[in-house]
């Protein structure tokens, strides 16, 4: 595993972040919990510390099995936990709440759910609609102040949408959705990589699409994050995605390596990335992914994924 300064936090975190969306189980596939909290286990032992989860995934399910792997594990305090705020599972839809007492409220089971005292990273999931920002701002400052947390963040806000919300409280990293096929918020990133801040890049394998996995267009339920979130599962992304996949496949061929590992280590490699989050329910998918931090694209390797990206 390799390892980057999380901004200027002061935190050493790993390349790749584990991402526990899938984990939560809601909306992808149906694996048990024993095969769940395995993967987490694996990702403890292949040297990932760094780990992000929300209240969102399936009505804090995600949290609740973060919490009892990194319990048993022993190691929590060798570990980096990011979670979230300002979203929710409820009934099956996904609402967006960022009030001060809906901030409250929250904190307080994450802490409860991953059976910790403090966690370590608080983002702010989603830009807020039934409140000003500046209400869940001064909220997750607050509870930055009590201790709580250590350090506060934004996810999926534009650069205007960051500098808006750090005009109430320093603001200490930032995540955002970035690709081969989604690369609309690299200037997002970069400002904030070099304004200082903490940057995690999600979905990196596009929601399992740059995998190869899926080679055949079909459909999924309509709350399957593969309809309803990631667009390269149905037409026109899909064609889009299976002609990346082309020179995906080559450089795979040439390496001897699955396609997956390119895909993160394309992502992994920009200077402006703290760290990739990789989500997963498997053990031999973390093992698969840890990988891809064993060897390194060359410049020519990144020119030719860069050029066949743009043509799309």
């Amino acid at each position: 595993m390799r390892y980057r300064e999380f901004g200027n936090t002061g935190l050493t975190v790993s390349e790749m972040c584990l991402g526990t969306w899938g984990i939560g189980g809601y909306g992808w596939d149906f694996n048990p919990d024993e095969t769940k909290l395995a993967a987490i286990q694996a990702a403890i032992e292949e040297g990932i510390n760094f780990f992000d989860t929300a209240p969102a995934y399936n009505a804090g399910a995600a949290e609740r099995l973060l919490g009892e792997a990194v319990k048993k594990s022993g190691r929590r305090n060798e570990l980096i936990l990011a979670t979230k705020c300002g979203t929710d599972l409820i009934n099956g839809q996904y609402v967006r709440d960022a009030s001060r007492a809906k901030i409250m409220d929250q904190i307080d089971k994450s802490l409860a759910n991953l059976q910790t005292d403090y966690i370590d990273i608080y983002l702010l999931h989603w830009p807020s609609e039934n409140v000003p920002e500046e209400e869940a701002i001064e909220a997750m400052a607050d509870i930055r102040k009590s201790g709580k947390v250590r350090f506060i963040g934004v996810s999926n806000h534009s650069i205007e949408q960051r500098k808006a919300a750090e005009k109430v409280a320093r603001i200490d990293c930032v995540q955002m959705q970035y690709s081969m096929l989604v690369q609309e918020n690299t200037e997002a990133l970069r400002a904030a990589h070099e304004e200082g801040l903490g940057t995690m890049l999600y979905g990196p394998l596009g929601g399992g699409i740059l995998t190869g996995r899926y080679r055949e267009l079909k459909e999924y339920g309509e709350m399957d994050n593969r309809n309803r979130f990631y667009k390269y599962f149905k037409e026109p992304g899909f064609s889009k995605a299976m002609k990346l996949l082309e020179t995906l496949d080559k450089v795979a061929a040439e390496r001897h390596v699955p396609l997956s590992e390119i895909a993160i280590n394309w992502a992994a490699q920009k200077e402006f990335a703290s760290s990739v989050l990789v989500g997963t329910q498997k053990a031999e998918r973390v093992y698969e992914n840890c990988r891809a931090f064993d060897w390194m694209l060359s410049d020519e390797e990144i020119a030719l994924l860069d050029k066949a990206a743009a043509e799309l």
